[in-house]
Formats: structure tokens, sequence, C-alpha cells
């Protein structure tokens, strides 16, 4: 099935043919956009949903070929078909000057949909999209301090590069809380602050000098407390354009303050999960967050992930979806013990443990791979003093290991 975005300040006309491609069957609409992006924006949807056809109003002759030669300057080879009510025989010769070919009336027809549908898929076969750039920008997104958002953040990024093939980046965007730092046990003393400050300037020479590390996983820790330090959304816009070049995934842990530069990361994102745990504080959070998400267009992408879940809690998941108002896509099992004890070393929970199992597979479809089943770990027996002992320091982690410089 081919990937698809519709963009119409023509509701009616986007809502006739999102009605037929869905009986079709060959096209799933990933975005409908009631309005002509500008250049920034139109950056952000492709990159974000990886589109390979553009169903185009001509509402605006002017904005829809403005719009598809920006498409095409973002994603060369991106299919385009405009749409319109009825036809413009000056419309359809200018668009013919511009290399467009492809032109659907309304009422539209199952059969001329087809054919054109065909057309694209011929032209698709014969020159690829070109993309240079990742679409696997991940934000994680805290509903509080404290419900494990930063923990989800780290494992997830260590078991997706550990997929093969698949270089990953941890960037820690919370100024003022960052845990990456402490909980991975890294020495680097540059920062996301320093990162963002040479964002205009960052090349592949500057930038493993600003990282540490740890096989196919990068990390780019918070700094030092700094809360009189804020990051340009420009300068955020810069360094997620060489990020996307740089690697197949990023992941970014947010502190949940709706900066400026947060939500610019947010708004470049695939996927924002949106993390919360059972007690009712969080919830209320996760709710407001999920609504103000919402009034900047941005729920089609918001994953909502229950941390800690208990199979007998004091609330169940279907209470939960009714007081935030969406579907939990994620529940992932409580496992105290065993975070306790991977915070201790400096690396990832267990990946035969149910969480870390749990985190393999977030990981395999945050890249689209299929999951490995990995044999669970059996439980060892427990002595009164386990749990002290596993408080102490333990030398030679895996996440203890000095950067690498080029």
């Amino acid at each position: 099935m081919f990937r698809g975005i519709i963009i119409s300040p023509d509701r009616e006309l986007a809502d006739q043919l999102d009605d037929l491609l869905s009986q079709v069957g060959i096209v799933n609409i990933l975005r409908k956009l009631d309005r002509y992006p500008n250049a920034v924006d139109l950056q952000r949807t492709l990159r974000a949903h990886a589109p390979q056809l553009v169903f185009l109003s001509l509402a605006s002759v002017e904005h829809a070929i403005a719009t598809a030669q920006a498409a095409d300057a973002t994603a060369p080879g991106i299919q385009v078909i405009t749409i319109n009510q009825g036809t413009n025989p000056q419309a359809l010769l200018e668009l013919m000057r511009v290399g467009i070919r492809e032109f659907l009336a309304a009422p539209f027809q199952v059969d001329e949909l087809i054919e054109a549908i065909g057309r694209v898929s011929e032209n698709l076969k014969r020159n690829p999209i070109a993309s240079f750039e990742s679409d696997y920008i991940y934000s994680f997104l805290p509903a509080k301090p404290g419900v494990g958002a930063s923990t989800i953040a780290m494992n997830v990024s260590a078991a997706t590069a550990k997929l093969g093939n698949c270089k990953t980046v941890l960037v820690d965007l919370d100024l003022n809380s960052g845990m990456q730092r402490f909980m991975m046990k890294l020495d680097n003393e540059f920062c996301i602050t320093d990162a963002a400050e040479n964002s205009f300037k960052m090349d592949e020479a500057l930038w493993p000098q600003l990282v540490t590390s740890i096989g196919d996983l990068d990390v780019l820790h918070s700094g030092r407390l700094n809360p009189g330090h804020r990051i340009e959304p420009s300068q955020m816009r810069h360094l997620v354009s060489f990020l996307r070049r740089y690697y197949r995934m990023v992941a970014v842990d947010l502190s949940g303050n709706m900066e400026k530069y947060s939500i610019e990361i947010m708004e470049e994102s695939r996927r924002i999960y949106l993390v919360t745990t059972a007690e009712i504080s969080s919830l209320h959070l996760a709710r407001e967050r999920y609504n103000y998400l919402r009034t900047l267009d941005l729920q089609d992408r918001i994953e909502l992930v229950l941390n800690r879940s208990q199979k007998r809690g004091t609330i169940d998941i279907k209470a939960i979806e009714s007081l935030l108002g969406a579907p939990v896509k994620i529940a992932l099992p409580n496992d105290y013990q065993g975070v306790s004890r991977a915070l201790t070393a400096g690396k990832p929970v267990d990946s035969k443990s149910e969480l870390g199992r749990e985190f393999h597979r977030l990981a395999c479809s945050l890249v689209e791979r299929e999951p490995v089943v990995a044999e669970k770990t059996a439980k060892p027996k427990q002595s009164p003093l386990s749990g002290i002992l596993s408080m102490l320091p333990v030398k030679g982690s895996l996440f203890s290991e000095k950067k690498s410089t080029a």
C-alpha cells in the first residue's frame, strides 16, 4: 500500500478523496492538511510521514505549483496528483509546464483513480524517491517528573542500536533535570548546549567530539544544571537536520516543560511518546499535555505509554483511557528491582526480562523491524540483603566507556 497525504484548503474535496481511497484500499492517507503549508511545515510533514504520493488541491494554482516544487526539493521523485472541483484547462497547462502530469476532477471515479495511481507507481519504480535523511525521530515526553520517560528513552535507544545497521543517537533535552548523564555514567564535558551553539556549522568532524559513543549508540547529554540557558528553535532546526543525515534513528528525551525548542522537536518527530503512570496526578498532567498538543495539531503523532503497569492496579487501563480521552498504546510492566540494578550498573535492563523484551519490541517497531523473541530470564532466588546489595556501585559497566573522538 502506498503512503500519501492530502493538501487541500477545500475540506469537502479532501474528504471525498479520502473516502474513495479508503474504499479502494491502495493508498494509506497519513495526513490531511487544510491549507498550503510553508516550506518549513511541508518539510516537517514529509520527513515525519515519508509519503510517496501527494494529492494536491488546485484551489490556488500558484500555491499548488509552489508546494509541488517545494515537495520535490525536499524529497526528489515524490509523486504529485492534483485534484480539483471540475476541470481547469488553463491550470492544467501551467501544471504541465512544471512537469505535473496527473490530475483528478471531482466527483472522483474509481477507474480514473486507479489508472492515475498505476502511472505514478511506474514512475516510482523507475525513479525511486531520493531520500538522504531519516524520518525516524521520536520524542519521549513525561507527564510529570519521575514517571520514567528518561529510563524508557535510554532503554529503547540502546535496544534499537543493537538491531544492526541502525546507528542511533539519544539526545537529552532536559536542561534542568536531565538524567542521561547520571544513568549512563557519562564523563564527556560537552553537552546539548554546545551542540546547539554550533548547530549552524555542525559537521562530521565536530560532532563525534560532542557525543559519547557506546557501540552503535551515541549519547548527547544535557550537561550540568543551567536554568538560565535557552536553545533557540532555529538552532534546534539546524541540529535536527544534521541528525537526520547522520543517524538512522534519533531519540529525544524531553523535560515536559513544553519549551519552544521542545515543541520544535515534537513537530519534527514521527511519534511523540507521552509517558505516564497510573497515579492520579500523572494522569491529570498527561491529559493536560495531550490536550495542549492537540491545539498544535500533533494529536496524530501521540502514543500514550503507561509505565510501571500492574496487572492488579488500582486503576485499570479502560478507566485510564476514559480519563485521558485517548487509548493507551503501550503498557510497560513494573520492574523496580530490574531497573534499579540496571541504573546502578549504568546499563540497560536485562534484555531477557519481561520489561527488556518490551523495550526490544518497541525498538523494533520504531524502525519497522520484526522483533526477535528472547528467552525468559529465570528469576533468581533473592536473599533479604539482595535489594541493598544491588544498589552498591558496579565497576566495568557498559556505559562507563570513554567517548570516542575523531
